[in-house]
């Protein structure tokens, strides 16, 4: 079931318009109307992907009176943390040997450098 859960989420995040909306509430609740202003898309359009972060649990939306306020459940984007959490070693691993390994082309540049300039005079 929490796989379940995290491919919802993460196919919610796929989207760079559900992650500008996200980005938004992160600032505080709004309308649905304030977030669909900074896009070239519908009321309806805006519905559909509020419908989609709201299914993946990462947003929650309210009731007062005739304003019906969108908020972030960042609950949703801790697990996401946590998940790729567990492979922070083999990112870190792998640009450790790619920072090794362009140190050492570095130095053999520079070695293979000073041999030809010195080959030229």
């Amino acid at each position: 079931m929490a796989d379940d859960q995290l491919s919802l989420t993460f196919a919610a995040l796929a989207d760079p318009t559900r992650r500008a909306i996200l980005a938004r509430l992160a600032s505080g609740e709004c309308s649905v109307t304030e977030l669909a202003e900074p896009f070239d898309m519908s009321l309806p359009a805006v519905s559909k992907h509020l419908r989609v972060l709201e299914r993946a649990g990462l947003i929650g939306r309210g009731r007062e009176a005739q304003w019906r306020p969108c908020r972030l459940e960042a609950a949703r984007l801790e697990e996401v943390a946590e998940w790729a959490e567990r492979y922070r070693h083999i990112w870190e691993g792998r640009l450790d040997r790619l920072d090794n390994y362009l140190q050492e082309m570095k130095a053999k540049e520079k070695q293979h450098g000073r041999k030809q300039r010195g080959k030229q005079r």
